[in-house]
């Protein structure tokens, strides 16, 4: 996949697309039971202007949670990052991960886009007491 037009267009035949604009998708994934967990993609460029992927999916309202603790758990993750983002002004927990397009392929998004969505739909039940917001 050269472009996120072709990343679009693979991942709109794999994956239930719920939000769709130029350089970002978001994608909905049932993650067991009655839980679904939505996971967004979108084009960036670094600073070198390399085409970088960004995936994240939103886990939790962050002035529910220690910042400090938050931060130890970064420390255990073995892939992604959690990091902060605004939701409607309210600041949230999201799970993150980045690719370098030079090195995406087919398997390897996928890959990602199931293990980001799963593994943010746990924290995301921890962190909730098992509520399912995203």
């Amino acid at each position: 996949m050269d472009t996120f037009a072709e990343l679009a267009e693979h991942v709109e035949a794999r994956f239930d697309v719920v939000h769709r604009d130029k350089f970002m998708l978001g994608v909905e994934l049932q993650t067991g039971g009655r839980r679904r967990q939505s996971v967004f993609l979108a084009e960036l460029k670094d600073s070198d202007d390399r085409r970088i992927l960004r995936l994240e999916t939103t886990v939790s309202p962050l002035g529910h949670h220690d910042p400090v603790k938050v931060l130890r758990v970064n420390l255990m993750l073995r892939g992604g990052y959690l990091a902060v983002g605004d939701l409607e002004g309210v600041p949230f927990l999201k799970l993150c991960d980045n690719l370098d397009f030079r090195y995406l392929s087919v398997r390897a998004l996928e890959d990602r886009i199931e293990r980001l969505g799963s593994l943010g739909d746990v924290i995301e039940d921890m962190l909730t007491h098992g509520h399912d917001y995203f």
